[in-house]
């Protein structure tokens, strides 16, 4: 991995601050709080997310930026033969590969990162990050922490993930063949089921034999004893119809006998009525030309009623088409005091819209004024609240406390920056007064709201009254029109009326209509009575025949009754008989189907016996199978029980050669750093750190001494991986690794390091002390700026002399 370009805003005190990174020793100098870590810090968190963040998401902005500003990280490095830029924010992160977009989410980005370099955040910085406190990362962990870690950088944990997943493969095989063992049926238990089914199966055909042959005797009986039943069937069958037809037949001879007396009694009054009516005849004869006369009169008296109703209707009409008259006279001018008044009304309606725009802008005005000095005020007032914090939690540390923005000691600057702040908080109070005193002003609306709203009140009631009275006028001239259209339609009907009056009948005699229906009802009932007669009469001559035709029907009736009372003693049927016959068939019918049931039954039993010895057979066939499953998978058992041996050994043998190669290159490099004094080291089987002194273990080392230590087995390790990697990882980070080291340890380190170059082209030390500058092929100056509150990043590599003799041999 190879660092270009990070580029840093709003992260931390780092307002806006891009570095350029390039091969060789690297230094970032300043003083402690400069905000030197936070260029590491920004590195990691620009990979891994807010994992690699010191506190939670909300302390990463920087204290200074507005509540809404962008906070972004951008960091461009190589790897293998691939160029990457990884953007990232609060709220969202994008990954360039090769200049093409890769992933575009927060949790994508770092996926993707962590897959592209093979290791988390603390693999990541324990390995190629190393800072003073963590120089005893191995020394401070217990034996199993040491092993697993150094396991886990060197990638020898995928021989454990290995060896787990064949001993989860073994424990399932195992418990699968003690379930296959469990479940095996005894091979004598299966042999004497065999062999009862058998049994069971011949006992059951010899029944199905017996059965079938009692049900072909049932069956000839049954048929014998069919013919026989069903003679009787059709033979009951017949009598009952011949009986049923009889009865008909009888009741039809009564129902003739009676017809026949009724038309000889109807016969006798014919003719009785016929001389009756001849008796009446002069009686009648005047009640035809009456009646003639009635309809005539009828007739005159509806036209008479008809012609005084029309005359009244247009009586009626007249008086109103005068009112009519009347009113379309009184609302002669309304169409030129219709025209009037929408003109007006318009002019009004012109008026209003314009002093409604004025009034609406007016008060758009005001209240824009207002919302603006009340949102200036709520955001001075939040303002005023953070910076009162941020001083007073910077008094209240004092002089000696760790600043809350850059995290370090302020020191004699704390006066200034308290100066800094109560300036602030004066400013921020003065405005917050001025936009108070503005809002008090403007909560009452201005004299000229208050005038463009009333003259818009006093135009909206006079457009209002013009609206009604051109509504009113509107209203009689449609009534006008409606007046007029009424009128014309009653004059119309007026002469449809006097034409209906004109041609109706006239010569009604009231006195006569009254004296023919008196004569009439005198005579009504002798019509009534000779009418009657008369219908009589009529049907004598029609009686005659019909009663002539009722004898022969009678007659023929009559003589179907003993033709069909001859055919049922023919017949010769007898309950008794057939009752007996019944009997017979249903005996022979019962014994079939007992016969049929127990063919069934025997049937079902030879089914479930031939089922049985079939079971009986898959379950010797399953058991088999089950043997053969059982000997595959004990051999596929031992054959994972001989790997996890083998990935037991192998892992031993590599953590047993991991050791002394460590060991090795840690002991060239105590060489270079002490200048021979110290030129050996080991690792103990408890992954310890062991100095040597011409090859016994030194009991007490300093301080220095034991960072020296740590440092050459951390160095050692990376080493290691980019010896062992697919792909030269370049990249080394050193964090304040000299604070226990003389000045000729870290020119030695130094040298040290340029020895490196081949396997770590880029390295970057990051230090408070001056004195390594002159080592460095690169110097980055990090200060910070307490006025502003920001660090400040500068390039110092012009300044530097020409290399140490020492450090670059």
């Amino acid at each position: 991995m190879k660092l270009h370009r990070l580029r840093l805003v709003n992260f931390r005190q780092h307002a806006d601050t891009e570095i350029v990174f390039g091969d060789g020793l690297t230094g970032i100098i300043g003083p402690n709080g400069s905000g030197k870590t936070s260029l590491l810090e920004a590195i990691a968190w620009a990979i891994y997310g807010n994992v690699a963040a010191r506190g939670d998401k909300d302390s990463i902005r920087n204290l200074r930026a507005k509540a809404r500003a962008q906070v972004l990280v951008e960091l461009e490095f190589s790897l293998g033969t691939h160029a990457y830029r990884v953007e990232r924010g609060l709220n969202n992160a994008e990954l360039y590969q090769d200049g093409a977009v890769v992933a575009n989410s927060l949790k994508e980005v770092t996926a993707r990162l962590q897959r592209v370099l093979g290791m988390t955040h603390a693999e990541f910085f324990n390995t190629y990050f190393t800072g003073q406190k963590e120089l005893a990362v191995l020394a401070d962990a217990t034996r199993p922490e040491r092993a697993a870690f150094l396991s886990r950088v060197l990638r020898h944990e995928h021989l454990t993930i290995a060896q787990e997943r064949i001993r989860e493969r073994r424990n399932a095989l195992g418990h699968e063949v003690d379930g296959l063992e469990t479940g095996l049926p005894p091979q004598a238990e299966l042999e004497k089921e065999r062999k009862a089914a058998e049994a069971r199966l011949t006992d059951a055909r010899k029944a199905a034999t017996a059965a079938t042959a009692e049900r072909t005797k049932a069956q000839q009986g049954l048929a014998e004893e069919e013919p026989r039943w069903q003679q009787w069937v059709e033979r009951r069958e017949r009598t009952l119809s011949l009986h049923g037809d009889l009865r008909v037949a009888e009741q039809g001879v009564l129902v003739a006998r009676q017809e026949f007396q009724r038309l000889d009694k109807e016969l006798a009054e014919a003719l009785s009525a016929r001389e009756e009516l001849r008796k009446l005849d002069a009686e009648v004869a005047p009640v035809s030309k009456l009646k003639a006369e009635l309809v005539e009169l009828d007739r005159l008296h509806r036209e008479d009623a008809a012609r005084r109703e029309e005359q009244a209707k247009l009586t009626e009409l007249t008086r109103n088409l005068h009112v009519l008259d009347r009113h379309i006279d009184d609302l002669a001018d309304v169409e030129d005091a219709l025209k009037r008044a929408t003109t007006e009304a318009r002019a009004l309606v012109e008026r209003l819209e314009a002093a409604d725009k004025v009034a609406t802008e007016q008060q758009a005005a005001w209240v824009r004024e207002k919302e603006y000095a009340g949102t200036r005020r709520a955001e001075l007032l939040k303002q005023y609240d953070e910076v009162k914090d941020q001083r007073d939690k910077i008094e209240r540390l004092g002089p000696e406390g760790e600043c809350p923005t850059c995290r370090r000691p302020l020191g004699s600057e704390h006066p200034a920056v308290l100066g800094v702040l109560d300036r602030q908080v004066q400013a921020i109070v003065d405005d917050g007064t001025y936009f108070r005193q503005r809002l008090e002003q403007l909560a009452d609306a201005p004299p000229a709201v208050t005038q463009a709203e009333a003259a818009r009140d006093a135009l909206r009631d006079q457009a209002r009254q013009a609206s009604e009275r051109e509504g009113t006028l509107r209203a009689q001239a449609g009534e006008r029109a409606r007046l007029q259209k009424e009128r014309a339609g009653l004059a119309k009907r007026t002469e449809e009326i006097e034409r209906r009056v004109a041609a109706r009948a006239s010569g009604y005699n009231a006195e006569r209509h009254d004296a023919v229906r008196t004569e009439l009802t005198k005579l009504e009932p002798v019509a009534l009575a000779a009418a009657t007669l008369k219908a009589r009469a009529d049907r004598a001559e029609a009686l005659v025949g019909e009663a002539e035709l009722a004898e022969k029907g009678l007659s023929a009736r009559e003589e179907q009754v003993r033709q069909l009372g001859d055919a049922v003693k023919a017949e010769g049927f007898s309950e008794p008989k057939f009752a007996a016959a019944r009997e017979r068939h249903d005996r022979a019918a019962h014994a079939l189907r007992a016969a049929e049931l127990a063919v069934a039954e025997t049937r079902g039993e030879l089914v479930a016996a031939e089922g049985a010895v079939r079971e009986t057979e898959r379950r010797a066939v399953e058991r088999a199978a089950r043997e053969r499953t059982i000997a595959e998978r004990k051999i596929e058992l031992r054959l994972h029980n001989e790997l996890d041996r083998a990935f037991s050994d192998l892992r031993g043998d590599l953590n047993a050669a991991m050791r002394p190669e460590i060991g090795a290159l840690a002991s060239g490099f105590l060489a270079d750093l002490t200048d021979g004094r110290y030129d050996e080291v080991d690792l103990d089987e408890d992954y310890r750190v062991v100095v040597l002194d011409e090859g016994v273990p030194k009991p007490v080392i300093s301080g220095g001494e034991e960072d020296i230590a740590n440092l050459v087995l951390r160095l050692a390790i990376s080493q290691m991986i980019a010896e062992r990697a697919g792909q030269p990882l370049s990249l080394l980070v050193l964090d304040e690794i000299f604070g226990s080291l003389d000045e000729s340890r870290r020119q030695h380190v130094l040298a040290l390091l340029r020895r490196l170059g081949d396997r770590f082209p880029q390295v970057i030390l990051i230090t408070h002390i001056e004195q390594v500058r002159d080592g460095l092929d690169r110097v980055i100056r990090v200060s910070y700026d307490a006025t502003t509150g920001a660090s400040v990043v500068r390039d110092d590599t012009a300044t530097l002399g020409p290399p140490d003799a020492s450090v670059a041999a």
